[in-house]
């Protein structure tokens, strides 16, 4: 029930969980996304490519940073077929896919990831198979790893990798979403279970800061930042085709 006001006092105490949450990360994580920013920088100024990757809820932050206004031209979504989204039938093979072993490497394999590349994985949990392989083989291939997770997970669940480690444990860089298990911030009186999940939004606000610092440093190095301009400005859409004219041999989302 909303207050006299006509507010509803659940949705007031969503915004106040999910701002302490975004308070938490922007203090407790600034070394990090520094790190990740510089990262993500020099591999755009040697010639690199980047990557992101998520499962589930968590691909939702990883596609936020790909061909969108304001977003690096480069990022590119490394998408495993069945677990990007939950447009796939039925929904719930998306989750199965998560656990199945060697899918990450085989995704690895056939993608143009190398060597000096960054690639950005995104799961909450950091606990399935997927994520911790594709760290893992990613990293033997000579890739940046950068997680962004919630190392809570790690003490407080079990993982289900058949090497009992995490997402975390097979970084380079680690941006802790500090999101309690169970990814539900409210409870409430007659109602069962907890609810309102804030992991997207502060997970994507973790990619935008990364983002952001890794536009900071390319500055700071004398290179201006490979951005994509809105469409919907004038002078966008020639804007954007210089951009992907300049680096189109490191971006694969148009092929």
């Amino acid at each position: 029930m909303g207050d006299s006001a006509g507010e509803s006092k659940l949705a007031g105490q969503f915004f106040d969980a999910a701002i302490d949450l975004l308070k938490q990360v922007r203090d407790g994580d600034s070394a990090e996304i520094a790190a990740a920013g510089a990262a993500i920088a020099g591999a755009v100024a040697a010639g690199n490519r980047l990557f992101a990757f998520g499962a589930g809820h968590s691909s939702l932050a990883a596609q936020d940073v790909v061909y969108r206004a304001g977003g690096f031209a480069l990022m590119n979504l490394l998408a495993v077929p069945g677990v990007v989204g939950v447009d796939v039938m039925p929904a719930t093979l998306g989750s199965a896919l998560e656990r199945v072993d060697g899918l990450a490497a085989a995704v690895l394999d056939s993608s143009p990831a190398k060597a000096g590349d960054v690639l950005v994985i995104v799961s909450l949990s950091g606990r399935n198979a997927l994520p911790v392989e594709m760290a893992m083989n990613a990293r033997a291939l000579g890739l940046t790893v950068i997680g962004v997770t919630s190392v809570a997970y790690a003490t407080e669940t079990k993982s289900r990798h058949v090497s009992g480690t995490y997402l975390k444990d097979h970084c380079d860089i680690v941006l802790d979403s500090r999101i309690a298990v169970g990814d539900a911030e409210l409870t409430h009186d007659g109602i069962e279970a907890p609810f309102a999940p804030a992991s997207t939004v502060v997970t994507s606000a973790l990619m935008q800061a990364m983002m952001a610092a890794a536009a900071e440093e390319l500055v700071q190095r004398g290179i201006e930042p490979p951005l994509l301009r809105s469409g919907n400005v004038d002078g966008g859409h020639e804007w954007n085709g210089r951009v992907m004219t300049e680096y189109g041999d490191r971006i694969f989302y148009r092929h």
